[in-house]
Formats: C-alpha cells, structure tokens, sequence
C-alpha cells in the first residue's frame, strides 16, 4: 500500500511544487497516510484546505484503501 501511495503522491507534487511547496510521505498504517507538507505548503493558511480538498482527495481516489490523510 505504501508504494501505491508514493505513485499517487507523484501525481500531487506538480501541483504543489509549482507554487514552491511539496510533500513528504511518513507513514501509512491501517488506512491512515501521514504526510508532511513542506516548502511554501508547511506554514501557508490554505494548507489545511490543500491537504483535504487536494491530497486526501487524490489519494482516496487512487488508493481505495486510504481511509485519511493527516498531517504531521
């Protein structure tokens, strides 16, 4: 599962370092992904939004198994 989530995570991180950020898988245990946002994403106010709307969203999609995504 932890490879599959590194596959969806490389279809995010265009998106994410286009606008000088990045992200940064830790841990993936019983359907729960922990990431770490990095770069421009670790302290913008729209993370929160960008985790759940951008991240999370992709990850359920290509990954049935995520249950949620949280961060670090």
């Amino acid at each position: 599962m932890r490879q599959a989530v590194e596959q969806a995570l490389a279809k995010v991180r265009p998106m994410l370092q286009a606008d000088g950020g990045d992200v940064e898988l830790i841990d993936v245990e019983d359907g729960v992904v922990t990431v770490k946002l990095t770069g421009a994403c670790s302290g913008c106010p729209m993370s929160t939004m960008t985790l759940a709307m951008g991240i999370e969203r992709v990850l359920k999609q290509m990954v049935p198994e995520v249950k949620q995504v949280v961060a670090a």
